[in-house]
């Protein structure tokens, strides 16, 4: 199960880090994609927004499912199958701007898949990293959300502008395929001598519990588990769950529109090609690498060093993340120059992604039984802040072409980066309020 230079669930913790740069690859790849096809078709600001934000849709529909179906069946299993569902319906659908709904269809599906992933990767993590090394852990994987969102910005223009933007779901396509070789092949499920230290928190045993809703017998040399009742009324009713789902919301609202949106800012706001600006388009991703490790690290050098409780630690990374970031975005738009756009929105992401140290891995303090299932509740919000932040910016952008004005004036910008930033402020504030490290579900 591992040398002990280096532990299997080290191995778990590099797989799921590849897993979420695979998938981020995909997302920005078909933003970018679709915006050169789109444009190239003369399609308008709002339709783009209602194909963009489709996945979003999709996405939502299966956090919760996909959180029940990881903590029933195993993350292990049906991570792989997601990944295989996406990837495939990636191989085999046209990116034609006028076929419509087959798109809409396509991104549908594609949401769904990807929607099981995160609560299957919180879930593997839950079984799999002890309390000591949680921060750094979920850090690192999540990171690998932004190590692939730059990589796509730097690589995949290049492959729109030589081989077209169909090439993109081809090798986005091809990606999935290795990796769900690479987690069959390597991923398994923990043995409970993974983790002698962490029992008493429910790691490395079973994330059912064993207390109150379950029994545990012995029998012969074998224990057999009674499956509980998942406690969603505590879950729905808790205060400390509202914070993570209401600041996972706005990180996602305000990730999910740079994403989506900041190729056409580029394109259309500063009249710059993303294929002339080399590898500096990269840096707002891969600033969210860097700084999602950082706010693992100081995490868990403050509490395993015990300068600041789990409590203290984690409001005051989101405080700061959250902050920084919202200044960083009301400062976006006024910022005319490649160089100054790029500097905001790699402050903005930055910062959001060391908030991350904060309300994210927060949902395995609480909870690290259910993690898998409280993460696909937040993630349930974060989503549905996809949706309506992708979409509101493509009718807030044709609006302000009604209103006369030209998308190279920051006046058309404005709204689009406030909006993220005044919620940054107010998530900032019922996190520090609401949230708490401890455990409150057993």
């Amino acid at each position: 199960m591992g040398s002990s230079r280096f532990p299997k669930r080290y191995l778990i913790v590099v797989l799921t880090f590849i897993c979420t740069s695979v998938c981020y690859i995909e997302r920005v790849g078909f933003s970018i994609a679709y915006t050169a096809a789109a444009d190239a078709a003369g399609v308008n600001q709002s339709s783009k927004g209602v194909i963009l934000s489709t996945f979003y849709y999709g996405y939502a529909c299966s956090q919760v499912p996909g959180g029940w179906a990881a903590q029933k069946i195993g993350g292990r299993r049906v991570l792989l199958l997601s990944f295989l569902l996406w990837s495939l319906t990636c191989a085999f659908v046209p990116l034609d701007p006028n076929r419509t709904m087959v798109l809409i269809i396509a991104r549908l599906l594609v949401g769904v898949a990807q929607g099981f992933i995160f609560p299957s990767i919180h879930t593997v993590l839950a079984q799999w990293v002890p309390p000591h090394e949680r921060s750094r852990s979920v850090s690192f994987t999540t990171s690998g959300m932004y190590l692939g969102a730059a990589m796509g910005m730097l690589v995949l223009p290049s492959l729109v502008k030589y081989r077209g933007p169909q090439s993109v779901f081809l090798a986005e396509a091809a990606l999935g395929a290795m990796w769900s070789l690479l987690w069959f092949s390597y991923a398994a499920d923990p043995p409970r001598s993974e983790h002698p230290k962490a029992t008493a928190s429910g790691f490395g045993e079973s994330l059912l519990p064993l207390k109150g809703s379950s029994k545990m017998k012995v029998e012969n040399g074998v224990h057999s588990t009674r499956t509980p009742t998942i406690p969603w009324k505590r879950i729905v009713t808790s205060l400390p769950v509202w914070a993570i789902v209401v600041n996972n919301f706005t990180f996602h609202y305000a990730l999910y529109v740079l994403m989506n949106w900041l190729p056409t800012y580029f394109e259309l706001g500063l009249q710059i090609s993303l294929q002339e600006m080399g590898s500096s388009k990269m840096m707002p991703y891969l600033n969210m690498f860097i700084f999602s490790n950082i706010g693992g690290v100081i995490a868990d050098h403050f509490v395993t060093r015990k300068i600041l409780s789990i409590t203290k630690t984690r409001k005051l990374l989101n405080t700061v993340g959250f902050i920084v970031a919202s200044l960083a975005l009301m400062a976006l738009p006024y910022f005319r120059t490649s160089g100054g756009a790029l500097f905001c929105s790699s402050v903005a992401l930055g910062f959001l992604a060391l908030g991350r140290a904060g309300f994210a891995v927060n949902h395995m303090d609480i909870a690290p039984r259910y993690a898998g299932i409280i993460m696909g509740v937040s993630n349930t919000a974060g989503t549905l802040a996809g949706i309506v932040g992708v979409d509101l910016t493509g009718r807030l952008l044709e609006a302000a072409k009604d209103a006369q004005l030209d998308l190279t004036s920051p006046e058309s910008w404005t709204s689009v980066f406030s909006i993220p930033g005044l919620l940054c402020i107010l998530s900032s504030f019922v996190f520090l309020v609401l949230s708490t490290g401890e455990r409150i579900f057993d």
